[in-house]
C-alpha cells in the first residue's frame, strides 16, 4: 500500500481540562484552526521575557555533576574487582550515559552554547563519548523536528521492529508480524536492545557512502572510545562478568533513552504527507508535555517540556518551564488543545496505542471477540 495512505488508528487523548479527550487522527488542513501568526506572537512574548538567553552556570553545574559521577562509578569499578556487585557500576553507567546523551541532544540543538561550530563540536565529542554518531541524530532528528508524526517524513514513525501506523503492522511478517501483535506489551522490553541499536545506526550512518559530515572525526572518536571503555572491563573482570556488565549497561541505556523519548509523541494526531499546517499547529498538536516540574526535567533531560522544545528547539532547559506558562496561556486564549500528562499515563497511552496498532497484524481469521479484548 502508497505510504500517503498510512494511518494511525485513534485513540483517546489526553488534553487540557477545558476541552477533555479526543478520538482523532488529523490528516486535513481543514482540521486545524487557523493560526498562521501564532508562533510569531508566542515567540514574541519568550524573546521580551528573556527566555532566549543562555544558561552557562545550569549546564556548567550539569557537566561538573556528570563527570563527578562518572568517576565514582570508575572509582567503585577498580575497588569492587571482580565482584558481581559491578553490575551496580553498569547500570549507574546507564544512566550517566543517558544523562550525557541529553547534553548531547542539547548542544545539537545549540541550547548550551551560541556558535554553530563550537555547538557542532561540542555535540560531537559529547555523543561519541557514549558511542554515538552526532552526525546521524542530527540528520534524524531534524527530519522528526521538522514534521513531527508526519507519515512518509518523519523518521521516528518508520518502522523499526515496531510498527507506528496501521499500514505498516499490516505488512509484517515473520518475527516481527509475532512481535507487532503484541507491540505493546513488548514495547518496554524491547528497549533494551535499543542501546545496540543506536551504537548500530550510529556505525552505519558513518560508514554508508556518500556526504557525511565529519564522518573520520566522528569514526576516529568512537574507535577511541570503545577502546578506552572495553579495554579494562574485559582486562579486570572474568569475561562471563565481562559480557553481563557490558549487557546492564546497555540494557539500562536503551530503556532509560527510550522511556525519556516515547512519551513525546506516541499515540498524538499522525499527520497526513499532504496536509498544510502551520508551525505552531504542527508542533502544539503532535507533541505532549509530562508533568513532573524539576524532578521531571532532571530525570528526562528537559523533554517533558516537549511542545516548547519543539517550539523554541535552542532553548535553554532551565527556560522551558516558564515558556510552558506562556505557551498555555496562548493555547488556552485561542482554544487549541495543550496536551500535559503524567509519565505513568503516558506509558500506559502508548503502550494502548501500538497494540490498537498492531492489531492490524493479526491473523484474518482471528476471534473478533479476542482482537477487541486486545484493545483494552
Amino acid at each position: 500500500m502508497a505510504r500517503h495512505n498510512r494511518t494511525a488508528a485513534p485513540m483517546p487523548l489526553e488534553t487540557s481540562a477545558t476541552l477533555g479527550p479526543v478520538r482523532r487522527t488529523y490528516s486535513r488542513t481543514e482540521d486545524f484552526p487557523p493560526m498562521a501568526k501564532a508562533y510569531s506572537e508566542v515567540s514574541r512574548v519568550a524573546r521580551e521575557t528573556g527566555l532566549y538567553a543562555r544558561a552557562p552556570r545550569f549546564y556548567a553545574a550539569v557537566g561538573i555533576g556528570l563527570t563527578l559521577a562518572f568517576g565514582g562509578a570508575v572509582t567503585g569499578f577498580i575497588l569492587l574487582g571482580a565482584s558481581w556487585f559491578q553490575l551496580l557500576i553498569a547500570g549507574a553507567l546507564g544512566i550517566i550515559f543517558t544523562q550525557v546523551a541529553f547534553l548531547a541532544h542539547e548542544a545539537a540543538h545549540r541550547q548550551i552554547l551560541t556558535g554553530g561550530p563550537a555547538s557542532d563540536r561540542l555535540a560531537r565529542v559529547l555523543a561519541a563519548s557514549i558511542g554515538l554518531s552526532a552526525s546521524w541524530w542530527n540528520n534524524k532528528h531534524s527530519r522528526h523536528h521538522g514534521n513531527p508524526n508526519r507519515v512518509a517524513k518523519d523518521p521516528d514513525i518508520e518502522i523499526d521492529t515496531i510498527s507506528f501506523l496501521e499500514d505498516d503492522a499490516a505488512t509484517a511478517r515473520g518475527l516481527r508480524r509475532a512481535i507487532t501483535r503484541k507491540q505493546g506489551w513488548l514495547f518496554f522490553p524491547l528497549l533494551m536492545l535499543e542501546g545496540l541499536n543506536l551504537h548500530f545506526r550510529s556505525l552505519q550512518y558513518l560508514l554508508t557512502p556518500g556526504k557525511v559530515k565529519g564522518r573520520w572525526i566522528e569514526l576516529s572518536l568512537i574507535v577511541v572510545r570503545f577502546a578506552l571503555y572495553l579495554t579494562p572491563i574485559f582486562l579486570l573482570l572474568p569475561f562471563g562478568m565481562a559480557c553481563a556488565f557490558l549487557g546492564v549497561q546497555m540494557a539500562v541505556f536503551g530503556v532509560y533513552m527510550g522511556a525519556s523519548f516515547a512519551p513525546n509523541h506516541k499515540g498524538m494526531p499522525i499527520i497526513a504527507p499532504d496536509a498544510k499546517l502551520d508551525f505552531f499547529t504542527k508542533q502544539v498538536r503532535t507533541s505532549r508535555n509530562i508533568r513532573g516540574g524539576w524532578w521531571a526535567t532532571a530525570l528526562m533531560g528537559g523533554l517533558n517540556y516537549q511542545i516548547e522544545h519543539h517550539l523554541f528547539p535552542n532553548m535553554a532547559r532551565p527556560h522551558l518551564a516558564r515558556a510552558s506558562q506562556i505557551v498555555r496561556e496562548f493555547c488556552a486564549s485561542r482554544g487549541v488543545p495543550y496536551t500535559e500528562t503524567s509519565l505513568g499515563r503516558s506509558y500506559v497511552i502508548v503502550v494502548q496505542y501500538l497494540n490498537r496498532v498492531g492489531l492490524a497484524a493479526r491473523d484474518p481469521f482471528d476471534c473478533p471477540a479476542a482482537a477487541q479484548f486486545g484493545r483494552g
